[in-house]
C-alpha cells in the first residue's frame, strides 16, 4: 500500500493527548454505573421476557430496586434473592418483577452466601459472550470472509420478515455485511421492547428476538453462499449496554457504538453517555464484536472540509476509550465519511487525503468508511456517479467496512432495485481496481499529502485543546460537529448513579481483570 509522509511526532502528539483525554473520562465512569448497565447485567445473567403489560422484566425489576441500587448493585439484590426464594434465575425475577418477593433480602444472608452467588452469575455472562466469539469464529473458519473493502448494506422496512427477504436478496447481490436500521427515535427509548417486531417507522425495532431472527437468516443464505455475512445493529442512545447485552447473546458481528454520537446527535445525557459506552465495549470485547462509530455524522452538520480536524480527533478519542474497554485494534471500526462538496475544484483528492490519513492513522482497523449523502441531488445519474468515485476512493486507501450509496438518497429510502444498482458499481470497482493501492504512489509535497498533513496539523492543536478543558466541556462549547450540549442536560442523567461502597458488578471486575 502505498503511504503518505507523515510527521511521527505528530502522531504521537495526537494519540497521547487523546489517550490523556481518555483517562479523564475513565475516572469518572470508574465512579458511576447506570440502570442500563444493570439491566444488562440481567439480561447476561439469563433475565428475558416481559410483564402483561409489556413491560421487559429487566425494566421493573431495576425500577423496584432503583433505592438500593447504588448501595449494592442489581447482581448483589439478585443474587440474594434466588438464595432466599431457592429458585432460578429466571422464576426468580419474575417474583421480583409482580412483588411477590421483597427486592432487598440482603441482610438475611452472609456475605460469603452472596460472593458465592455473585460468582456464580458472572460465570454464566462470561460463559455467553466466550461462546459468541467462538461460534463466529468457527463459522468464519467453515465460511471464509471476503476480501474487503466489505459491502456494508442496510435494510430497513420495519418488518423484521420483510427486512429478513431484503437481506437475503442484497446478499445474492453481493453484500458481505446487513445491517438492520433501527426505528426512528429508538435511542430515545429507556427500554428494549420484547420479541418480534413487524412495525417501526424507517426502521425496524432491535429487539433480542429480532436479532435471532436475522442471524438465523443469514446464516442460512451464507451456506448456500458459501461465505460469511456479518451482521450489524445500532448499540446507542439510553440503552446502549443492554443492546449490546442482547446482541452478543444473539451473535453480532458489528455494532453501532461511539462513545459521542448520542450526546452530540440524539441529545443522551454525556454522562449517561460515557458510563454505557464503556460497559458495551467491554463486552464487545469479549464477544468479540466489531464497534462502529459515527464520525460521519459530524459531516452532516459541520463542513467536511473546515472541520475534518474533528473528525480525526473523534476517531481518536473513541480510539482512547476503546483501548480501555479491552478492544483490540481490529475490533475498531472507526468511523469517516465521503462527504465534501463535489464542485469544490479537487475534492476527490482531498476524500484521499482523509481517508488515506485514517487507514495511517489505525492501521489494523476495520475503519468504517460512509458513503456521500449530504450533497446528493434528486439526479440519480449524479448521484451514481459519486457514489462511484466514493467506491474508486474505498479500494485506493484500502478501506475495509464500506458502506454503499445509494443514488435515490436524496428522494426515498431505497428500494430493492436501487441497492441491486449500488453493489453492481462497488462490484465493479472493487474487481476492476482491486489491487490499485498497491500499484500507486503519492506525490511528496503534492495536494493529497498536503492537505493530510494540514489535517494532521489541525488536530495536534485541537486535541490539545480538548486536554486542557476536559471533554466534557469541550462538548460543551460545541466544539464537535458544532454542537453544544451541557453535563446535565440531555436524557437519561436520572438513571446515573454513584456506587456505593457496597457496590458489586461482578462482570464488570472480570472484564476489566482480563484486560490487565
Amino acid at each position: 500500500m502505498s503511504t503518505l509522509t507523515l510527521d511521527p511526532e505528530k502522531i504521537s502528539s495526537v494519540k497521547n493527548n487523546a489517550s490523556a483525554i481518555a483517562d479523564d473520562i475513565q475516572k469518572f465512569i470508574n465512579k458511576h454505573s447506570s440502570i442500563s448497565v444493570e439491566r444488562s447485567l440481567l439480561r447476561l445473567y439469563g433475565v428475558d421476557g416481559a410483564t402483561k403489560d409489556g413491560t421487559p422484566y429487566v425494566n421493573r425489576i431495576v425500577e423496584i430496586a432503583k433505592k438500593d441500587l447504588a448501595q449494592y448493585g442489581i447482581t448483589k439484590l439478585l443474587a440474594a434473592a434466588t438464595l432466599k426464594t431457592k429458585r432460578d434465575i429466571q422464576t426468580t425475577a419474575e417474583l421480583l418483577a409482580t412483588k411477590e418477593i421483597p427486592i432487598n433480602v440482603i441482610k438475611e444472608l452472609s456475605s460469603a452466601e452472596l460472593e458465592v452467588k455473585e460468582r456464580e452469575f458472572a460465570t454464566i455472562a462470561i460463559e455467553k459472550l466466550r461462546k459468541s466469539k467462538e461460534k463466529k469464529e468457527r463459522k468464519k473458519r467453515d465460511l471464509p470472509m471476503p476480501q474487503a473493502p466489505w459491502k456494508y448494506l442496510i435494510v430497513a422496512t420495519g418488518n423484521i420478515y420483510e427486512d429478513v427477504l431484503q437481506a437475503q436478496s442484497a446478499v445474492l447481490g453481493g453484500a458481505d455485511i446487513v445491517a438492520v436500521i433501527r426505528t426512528t427515535a429508538q435511542s430515545l427509548l429507556d427500554y428494549i421492547p420484547f420479541g418480534a417486531t413487524t412495525e417501526g417507522f424507517g426502521g425496524t425495532y432491535a429487539t433480542q428476538e429480532n436479532f435471532k431472527i436475522m442471524r438465523a437468516a443469514l446464516d442460512e443464505i451464507a451456506k448456500k453462499q458459501k461465505r460469511y455475512i456479518q451482521l450489524v445493529n445500532y448499540a446507542s442512545g439510553l440503552c446502549m449496554s443492554e443492546i449490546t447485552a442482547c446482541a452478543a447473546i444473539e451473535d453480532l458481528d458489528m455494532l453501532l457504538n461511539d462513545s459521542m454520537y448520542g450526546i452530540l446527535f440524539r441529545d443522551i445525557n454525556m454522562q449517561r453517555t460515557f458510563i454505557d459506552q464503556y460497559f458495551s465495549r467491554l463486552i464487545c470485547a469479549k464477544a468479540g464484536i466489531i464497534i462502529n462509530t459515527g464520525e460521519d455524522n459530524y459531516l452532516t452538520t459541520a463542513d467536511a472540509i473546515d472541520n475534518a480536524h474533528t473528525v480525526t480527533a473523534s476517531q481518536l478519542i473513541n480510539e482512547a476509550l476503546a483501548i480501555r474497554a479491552g478492544l483490540p485494534e481490529e475490533q475498531m471500526g472507526l468511523g469517516h465519511a465521503f462527504e465534501i462538496n463535489p464542485t469544490i475544484k479537487n475534492g476527490f483528492l482531498y476524500e484521499i487525503a482523509h481517508a488515506q490519513l485514517a487507514r495511517q492513522l489505525f492501521p489494523r482497523a476495520p475503519l468504517k468508511y460512509m458513503p456521500p449523502t449530504k450533497y446528493k441531488s434528486t439526479d440519480v445519474f449524479q448521484s451514481h456517479v459519486q457514489d462511484t468515485l466514493f467506491n474508486m476512493a474505498s479500494v485506493m486507501t484500502d478501506q475495509v467496512v464500506h458502506l454503499l450509496g445509494m443514488h435515490t438518497e436524496a428522494i426515498h429510502t431505497p428500494l430493492m432495485q436501487d441497492r441491486y444498482n449500488s453493489l453492481g458499481s462497488a462490484n465493479y470497482c472493487f474487481n476492476t481496481a482491486a489491487s490499485l493501492s498497491s500499484e500507486i504512489e503519492y506525490k511528496k509535497g503534492g495536494i493529497i499529502e498536503t492537505r493530510a498533513n494540514l489535517v494532521l496539523d489541525k488536530t495536534v492543536s485541537f486535541l490539545r485543546e480538548v486536554k486542557l478543558q476536559g471533554l466534557m466541556n469541550a462538548i460543551g462549547e460545541g466544539k464537535f460537529a458544532d454542537i453544544k450540549r451541557t453535563q446535565t442536560g440531555g436524557k437519561g442523567l436520572d438513571g446515573v448513579f454513584v456506587k456505593g461502597e457496597n457496590y458489586t458488578n461482578p462482570v464488570l471486575k472480570i472484564l476489566e481483570a482480563q484486560n490487565e
